[in-house]
């Protein structure tokens, strides 16, 4: 394309990211044009309903109810992909996008978790480009930022808060002392977490976020079937009170770290300093840490969903486009990723917190030490409140770093003392963030 000769456009999918991207680009014409070097121009839509008002004109637009044909057939360079799901339409459009050479750009985190592998070695292999800005840490730069800005590193480790609605139930938890149901109902009254909020409740959105940027981080395959996986369902009150007499607080983390033993990937609670960076992000707000050997720690907050943090990344992606910028999908030639051997879980390494419920009668901590004792997991705190002989206590150990295989045998083994009332609740602690 020469200089000045617009890009044209098309968006499938016109719910709230898509129809604020719309808006955004319409809105900001002049200034994108500017920054682009050409204009941007949005030449046909896609969704299900025409009379719903868009928040910008789609007179002069073409509409197409089936967004598969209008990949195929749109006067357009780019398709932007904002219908969600790993399969069905979106993977579709995407794959009817890239058949017939147009560059891709979608904020569609499920898709390319399940098959970003494929799609990008089809993206790569036509000369097209497949971006995807918008799918992690929505409005947070961070695609750019570890595979551009910090190119020069080789990194062993990111990690983050990937989910704002798990943030925010969290950071309410801890402010209001209330249980996780309660604040989750409440999060659905005010839009922030959806009707089923299994996805973010349970940590799979989060993971699909995780296994797109270790990609980028590693150079790697997506494995996301390597990921392991668990959510903020069972914390309760009663922990994160916990967590901050210890001088903890409780976030939902995403971690990818690459070691000798192989490539760690999970999502789960974790205990963090109460003094560290990543324990300040509070809210709806999303962080995310790259650790590198030439810069160290770099640390990286914003809004991580909303239309406008969204948009805001898709249209960087448009521009980026529009410069002529051309970097391999995720941060090394597709056909040259490799499948990094997954890190057994059991060897990986950390502190713990164990919440306990026992009955109060002697003998029940010698049993409990004694389990713990015998798998050379090392004890660094108690906490017990008041005596009720013969009734059920809470009982709050801390450890020393130890193999997590050794922490589940001690913990099988605690779980069928007799004593022990209820399962022991199990939460990470990670010191060095």
């Amino acid at each position: 394309m020469s200089a000045g000769q617009p890009l044209k456009l098309a968006i499938a999918g016109l719910g709230t990211v898509g129809a604020a991207t719309g808006a955004l680009i319409r809105g900001q014409a002049d200034l994108l044009m500017w920054r682009a070097g050409r204009p941007l121009v949005l030449r046909a839509v896609s969704a299900r309903d025409r009379a719903k008002p868009r928040g910008f004109a789609l007179e002069d637009v073409a509409w197409f109810a089936d967004p598969v044909a209008m990949a195929r057939e749109a006067d357009a360079d780019v398709i932007v992909e904002l219908i969600g799901g790993a399969d069905g339409a979106a993977r579709a459009t995407v794959e009817a996008a890239l058949a017939a050479k147009r560059h891709v750009v979608t904020a569609n985190k499920a898709l390319l978790a399940h098959h970003g592998n494929a799609l990008a070695r089809t993206a790569e292999a036509a000369g097209l480009v497949l971006a995807y800005e918008a799918a992690v840490a929505g409005g947070i730069p961070i695609i750019k930022a570890v595979r551009e800005g910090l190119a020069a590193n080789d990194l062993t480790r990111v990690y983050g808060i990937l989910n704002g609605t798990c943030n925010y139930i969290l950071t309410t938890m801890r402010e209001s002392g209330r249980e996780f149901a309660d604040v989750l109902a409440e999060a659905q009254k005010l839009g922030y977490a959806e009707a089923d909020p299994s996805f973010d409740v349970d940590g799979v959105d989060a993971a699909h976020k995780l296994a797109i940027l270790a990609a980028v981080a590693f150079g790697a395959a997506i494995d996301f079937p390597a990921l392991r996986i668990e959510g903020i369902r069972h914390v309760s009150a009663a922990d994160i009170a916990y967590a901050d007499e210890l001088g903890y607080r409780i976030k939902l983390l995403g971690i990818a770290h690459r070691s000798s033993i192989g490539l760690e990937q999970r999502v789960q609670p974790c205990m963090v300093p109460v003094g560290s960076p990543i324990a300040q992000v509070d809210g709806v707000f999303n962080a995310v840490v790259a650790e590198g050997d030439a810069v160290g720690m770099s640390f990286y907050q914003g809004r991580g969903a909303g239309a406008g943090p969204t948009a805001s990344a898709v249209v960087a992606d448009l521009i980026d486009i529009a410069r002529g910028h051309r970097v391999a999908t995720f941060n090394q030639p597709a056909a040259s990723l490799k499948k990094l051997p997954a890190a057994p879980s059991e060897r990986h390494r950390g502190a713990f917190y164990i919440r306990l419920m026992v009955v109060d009668r002697p003998g029940v901590i010698a049993d409990v030490a004694a389990a713990l004792r015998d798998e050379s997991v090392s004890l660094e705190s108690m906490l017990q409140r008041g005596r009720d002989p013969g009734a059920a206590v809470a009982v709050v150990l801390t450890t020393h770093e130890t193999e997590e295989g050794a922490m589940k045998r001690a913990l099988e083994r605690i779980g069928r003392l007799d004593a022990v009332v209820e399962p022991p609740r199990v939460i990470r602690i990670i010191e060095a963030l």
